[in-house]
């Protein structure tokens, strides 16, 4: 039986996550803020044949989260550990930059949490010789998206922390993904005011991303053609790029 833990599993991609593992040869441990919601999706597993062990707790609160991997790895010793729990949303025209307060909470949940945790299970893991987690960045990490610095700028560090602890840890037979979501119609993306080319659903992300993690995917792009957008980005002068995201 296949030991999975996914945070951020009371809506949006986590949720779609969950339901998307949820089979007899899996058991969820599953991790949200809003116990109801949470609580549904875990139904919704146990009626696929899973076992679920919830917990409901803000992942900004790291003691409550290091003792909360402890638990539930010493429970269920985890095979797939997907931190996926964020904070988003854009910046109006006329801000001037992001509140001091929002920008700390979103850098802690973004980045400071799934670091982590990360390093954690990473240990605990590399102990048992096997394992792999799986960390929910975005495709704003890989762009200086003026009209969400601190998004783009805690995904980027996230993008940047999976890559140097790949390589730390596949030696002790771990290993780690990277996701980079574009626009997927969640909670999140519906808060948004700018366009969102090229939307999917959450199920669809999700059953994309089960697909290429068993892979062993490294760095995975959903929906695709922000695959090629981000290749194209990655030949173009970066002045050229900072231009036409400056503008818009």
């Amino acid at each position: 039986m296949a030991n999975i833990l996914i945070s951020g599993a009371s809506s949006g991609i986590g949720a779609a996550l969950a339901r998307s593992y949820a089979t007899p040869q899996a058991h969820l441990t599953l991790w949200g803020r809003n116990f109801a919601r949470l609580e549904a999706v875990a139904e919704d597993c146990r009626a696929r044949g899973s076992q679920v062990t919830t917990n409901c707790f803000d992942l900004a609160d790291l003691k409550v989260l290091i003792a909360a991997l402890a638990e539930a790895d010493q429970h269920a010793p985890t095979d797939i550990a997907i931190f996926n729990a964020g904070l988003g949303g854009s910046l109006p025209h006329e801000a001037i930059a992001q509140d001091a307060v929002i920008a700390a909470a979103m850098a802690m949940v973004n980045f400071t949490a799934p670091v982590v945790a990360a390093n954690d299970i990473a240990v605990r893991m590399g102990a048992r010789g096997a394992g792999h987690i799986v960390l929910i960045g975005s495709i704003a990490g890989l762009f200086a998206l003026p009209m969400a610095p601190t998004y783009s700028g805690s995904k980027a560090g996230l993008m940047m922390f999976a890559e140097a602890l790949r390589a730390r840890v596949k030696r002790h037979g771990v290993s780690v993904t990277l996701v980079s979501p574009g626009f997927i119609d969640t909670p999140m993306s519906q808060s948004l005011s700018e366009p969102r080319p090229f939307l999917i659903s959450a199920d669809q992300a999700a059953a994309i991303i089960n697909k290429k993690v068993a892979r062993g995917a490294r760095h995975i792009i959903v929906p695709w053609p922000f695959a090629i957008i981000a290749a194209i980005a990655g030949l173009v002068p970066k002045a050229l790029v900072r231009a036409v995201l400056s503008r818009y």
